[in-house]
């Protein structure tokens, strides 16, 4: 029996290569404003966490019809929560010490 998935076509595609084609452009965007913005420090890291979701869908996509990724995935949730903890905790004490989280003052750091 066929998947119901199998065969669904979004104008001449593979809903597959659409959402992959989807996440690649995000992963550009999210890149691109990592890099540009560097004003606050949680605009910084809410846009390293958009990344992070990026490639996790990523990784949840290619794992789900092209291998077997589930313990690999359940690793890189891991880190990224670490990595989100790390990121709070670090912008709670850059405010605490300098009162504010623009990046450009972070130089005594």
């Amino acid at each position: 029996m066929y998947a119901i998935l199998d065969h669904i076509f979004i104008y001449g595609y593979d809903y597959v290569y659409v959402l992959l084609a989807g996440n690649i452009c995000a992963i550009v965007i999210f890149t691109f404003r990592f890099v540009r913005n560097r004003n606050h420090l949680l605009l910084t890291l809410l846009t390293l966490e958009g990344l992070i979701l990026t490639v996790f869908s990523l990784m949840d996509l290619v794992g789900a019809n092209f291998y077997d990724l589930n313990i690999l995935i359940l690793f890189f949730l891991i880190f990224v929560a670490c990595e989100g903890a790390l990121g709070l905790s670090l912008l709670v004490t850059v405010i605490r010490t300098h009162g504010r989280d623009h990046v450009n003052s972070l130089n005594s750091l």
